[in-house]
């Protein structure tokens, strides 16, 4: 499974792609906020240090302007895939990108239908929102779950992109699940390196080895 970092926060993208775990990122408006900067020179910035995908996401709702948008956004970098939303107009928005060559992610899906639209209207990732169906007590893993069983029924290409996770038991379903990415917050990935018994075991063999006197060194 691939690991995408949701976030615009250049330093832990610098730090992540350095440890070798970052394969692309998603953004979204809110995300670039948080940031305080300028919109197009974080992609910019982004796409310079990570060379996989890197998702831009439009910020209008009407299919004339996210065209606009999309082909803005496309220009920025060869590793930009815009960002969409699963309205009727950004699916059309989709079909029309995807038909001239541009990557396409539809987000902000909830339902089995939802992706199957997705994937006829030729998505390259359909971002599925996982946490966000938790809050409201439905299981967001049957969702990916469900989205993998009807792609693989008529070998779409559309990839299935977990979004909206927020705890590692999060990505170890959706990885059981079959998601092919997960897009995951910088704190989260640092947390799947961490286990009680692996930190106890590290403790013990540092004492030890003090208390033999040596140094490798």
């Amino acid at each position: 499974m691939q690991f995408f970092a949701d976030t615009a926060e250049i330093e832990d993208i610098k730090k992540l792609h350095a440890m070798g775990l970052l394969d692309g990122i998603t953004t979204n408006p809110s995300l670039i906020a948080k940031s305080g900067r300028q919109f197009k020179e974080v992609i910019k910035e982004i796409c310079s240090v990570v060379p996989g995908p890197v998702s831009a996401e439009v910020a209008s709702i009407d299919y004339d302007t996210m065209m606009k948008e999309g082909h803005v956004l496309a220009k920025l970098a060869d590793n930009v895939v815009v960002k969409v939303p699963l309205t009727v107009d950004g699916l059309r928005a989709c079909k029309s990108l995807s038909s001239e060559g541009i990557k396409v992610n539809v987000t902000l899906c909830f339902s089995p239908n939802q992706a199957l639209l997705a994937a006829k209207c030729g998505a390259t990732y359909i971002s599925p929102f996982l946490g966000r169906l938790d809050d409201i007590n439905l299981d967001g893993v049957e969702l990916i779950e469900q989205i993998r069983q009807i792609y693989d029924n008529y070998s779409f290409t559309t990839q299935i992109l977990a979004a909206s996770i927020r705890t590692p038991n999060h990505v170890t379903q959706v990885a059981l699940a079959g998601s092919d990415v997960a897009t995951i917050p910088p704190a989260v990935i640092y947390k799947l390196a961490d286990h009680p018994l692996t930190k106890a075991g590290l403790d013990a063999f540092v004492k030890d080895w003090k208390a033999t006197g040596q140094s490798i060194l």
